[in-house]
C-alpha cells in the first residue's frame, strides 16, 4: 500500500503540494491524474525520498521508502525515461543497478524478456526509441520483484501494440496483489485500466474514488428531442433542471426534480408532447476531468 499523509512541499516561495492525503491500496491500479504543474510529478519525487517534504509523510507499506531494508522490493518507479547513460546497453544499464542493489544477475535476463527487450539488449540505450526506453524503464523499475509501483507516464512513445501491452502489464501486476500507481495524460487509457482515480490541480486534492464511483456520479445526462423542443426546455428551466439545446434535440441534466429517463417521459407526456428520441448520453473521463480541473490548471492558452 502507498499512502499519502497531510503533504506539502515548497520551492521558495512556490507551493508545489499543498496538504495532500492519498491511498493507493493494494491490488489496484490508481490513475494519479492532474494538469501540467499540478504536482504529480513533485508528489512522486516525495514518495521515493528524491525530494524532502516540508511536511507530511509518504509511506510504502507503513515505512518511508529509505526506511525499508531493502528499498527495490518496496517499490519499483519510472520517473524519466531520458536519464540513461547513452553509452551503455540496455543489459549493462540493467546490471549496474542490480549490481549496486544486491540482486542476483539472473534477474536481469528475467526482466528484460518480460519487456519484450531481449533481442536489444546488446544495443547501446542511444539507440533505443523512446519507446524502448519506456520498456527499459520497466524493467529498471521491476528487477527487485517490488510490492508497489510508481510510473509516470509509462505509455508514452509507445506505439499502439506497446500501449496496450503496458496496460495489460499494469493490470497484471494490480492483479498479483501489488498497489500501482500510475501518472498519466493518456485519459482514454486511464479509463481503460485505472481501478481508482486520485485527481489533483495546483498541488491539491480534487477528487479521489474507484473509476465507476466517479464515472457514474459525473454522468447523468441524456439527449431528448420532441416535436416542441422550446415547450419542454421553458418548463425545464422554470422548474430549475439543467438544460442545453443541441442540433439534435436538448441535453438534459438529470436533478432531484427530474431524476431519471422515466420522470423527464411523463414531463412529455403532461405537457403533450410527442418524444422522438431519448437517449442516455454517457460522459467520458476526458471531458469529467476538463470540468474538474478548469480552474486548477497553470498553463492555459487563452483562445
Amino acid at each position: 500500500m502507498i499512502e499519502v499523509e497531510n503533504l506539502t512541499k515548497k520551492y521558495g516561495t512556490t507551493v508545489a503540494v499543498e496538504n495532500l492525503s492519498f491511498t493507493v491500496p493494494d491490488g489496484s491500479v490508481t490513475g494519479f491524474l492532474g494538469p501540467n504543474g499540478a504536482g504529480k510529478s513533485t508528489t512522486m519525487r516525495c514518495l521515493l525520498g528524491l525530494d524532502r517534504p516540508n511536511s507530511g509523510k509518504t509511506l510504502f507499506d507503513g515505512l518511508p521508502f529509505h526506511g525499508h531494508s531493502c528499498p527495490v522490493e518496496a517499490a519499483g518507479a519510472v520517473l524519466d525515461a531520458s536519464w540513461y547513460h547513452p553509452g551503455r546497453t540496455g543489459r549493462g544499464h540493467l546490471q549496474v543497478v542490480a549490481a549496486s542493489a544486491g540482486l542476483p544477475p539472473a534477474r536481469v535476463g528475467e526482466v528484460l524478456d518480460a519487456v519484450g527487450l531481449g533481442a536489444a539488449a546488446h544495443r547501446r540505450i542511444r539507440g533505443y526509441s523512446l519507446g524502448m526506453k519506456q520498456r527499459l524503464g520497466l524493467a529498471t523499475s521491476l528487477l527487485g520483484n517490488p510490492r508497489n509501483l510508481v510510473l509516470d507516464e509509462p505509455a508514452n512513445g509507445l506505439d499502439p501494440e506497446g500501449v496496450h501491452w503496458m496496460r495489460s502489464v499494469l493490470r497484471r501486476n494490480a492483479d498479483d496483489g501489488r498497489a500501482v500507481l500510475v501518472s498519466s495524460h493518456l485519459l482514454s487509457e486511464m479509463q481503460l485500466v485505472a481501478d481508482r482515480l486520485v485527481v489533483v490541480g495546483r498541488g491539491r486534492l480534487i477528487c479521489e474514488s474507484g473509476m465507476a464511483e466517479f464515472l457514474d456520479r459525473h454522468n447523468g445526462k441524456t439527449i431528448v428531442r420532441t416535436d416542441a423542443d422550446e415547450v419542454l426546455e421553458r418548463c425545464l428551466r422554470e422548474i430549475g433542471v439543467a438544460v442545453t439545446r443541441r442540433p439534435d434535440g436538448l441535453n438534459v441534466t438529470y436533478n432531484s426534480v427530474v431524476p431519471d429517463a422515466s420522470a423527464l417521459s411523463r414531463l412529455c407526456r403532461d405537457l403533450g408532447l410527442l418524444v422522438t428520441a431519448l437517449g442516455d448520453e454517457p460522459v467520458g473521463l476526458e471531458e469529467i476531468f476538463l470540468e474538474l480541473t478548469e480552474n486548477a490548471s497553470v498553463y492555459r492558452a487563452h483562445n
